[in-house]
Order: C-alpha cells, then structure tokens, then sequence
C-alpha cells in the first residue's frame, strides 16, 4: 500500500521516554517502536519536515520519568502533556497550524490510550492521519489490535514505518 505524503505532513511520536518504554509491552518490544521511532524522526529530519517528541508528566509518572528516549534536535518541537491525548491544553495545535501541517504520521506508547486519544482528537481537528502500526504498542495485545484493526482505518491509513520511509524518498528529488 502506498503512502501519501506531502510538504505538510509532520510526524508526532507519543511518549517514548524513560517512564514508559520501561514497561513489557505487545505485540511488538518498545526497543523496536523506539527505534522505528528514530527512523522515523530521521527522516522528517532529513527532509526538514516537523518532529513533535510528546511526553507525559501526570501524578504517577513525574519530571524524572519524562526524558525523553529519542534524542532531541534543536529543530524539533517539544510538547508536554497531563493527559492521554496531545492536543488538549498543550500548545500541539497552535505549532502544526503554525507550520502548515495538515498531515500526521502518529505513533507511540500506549496505542490503545495515548496514540489514539490523540488520533481521535488530531481527527476531530481536521488533519490527515497516517499510522506506522510497527512503529505503536501496547501493553495488551488486544487493545493494539482493536486500534490498529477498528479504529485507525477510520481515521486514516495504518501502514508501516518502512512504507513511510519509502514514501519520504519523493522529496530526495
């Protein structure tokens, strides 16, 4: 399945920081998502597209278990959640309006809770959706796959981290 993209697509990796990835998760090791993650972020980088790193700090998961697991370049944008999704009280809307962005490659940890409560509210702002399924998981193999398989085709196109590489390659023109 190809994949379409644009100038105005921005990838938004959800919580990939120390006080998540820590945790076993299905169906695929948070090692591998961290490091679809990274290809990822390369190659936005690459082709001077938007990388948003989201990390959450709430009453159980504090400043310390915040850092992120990718390594932050200057370009990249930042942003700090309180709750599953990205978008509510967080300034995530205002920077992707601010550059155009009407496309999202979105993955993360956990997929069924803040890869799709962001999905459901990025939707419901009127962007794009693209999902890496490699590059999500979950703690449930049950919760991915009700994601990934009833909720995502909904929203947008669930494909993989290499057909979103394999797509980036049309700017190298």
């Amino acid at each position: 399945m190809s994949v379409q993209l644009d100038r105005k697509t921005a990838l938004v990796l959800i919580d990939l920081q120390q006080g998540i990835v820590r945790f076993p998760t299905v169906p695929h090791p948070a090692d591998g998502v961290v490091e679809n993650g990274r290809r990822l972020a390369e190659g936005f980088r690459a082709r001077n597209l938007p990388v948003v790193l989201v990390r959450v700090i709430t009453g159980q998961i504090g400043p310390e278990q915040a850092e992120l697991v990718l390594e932050k370049h200057k370009e990249d944008i930042v942003v700090t959640k309180h709750s599953w999704g990205a978008f509510i009280n967080t300034e995530l809307d205002a920077q992707l309006r601010e550059r155009g962005v009407t496309t999202i490659v979105l993955g993360g940890i956990a997929t069924a809770i803040g890869v799709e409560s962001t999905a459901r509210e990025a939707y419901d702002l009127g962007y794009q959706l693209i999902f890496p399924e490699d590059a999500m998981t979950d703690r449930s193999v049950e919760t991915h796959k009700n994601s990934v398989q009833k909720i995502f085709p909904r929203m947008g196109q669930v494909v993989t981290t290499d057909a979103v590489l394999e797509a980036l390659k049309q700017f190298d023109e």
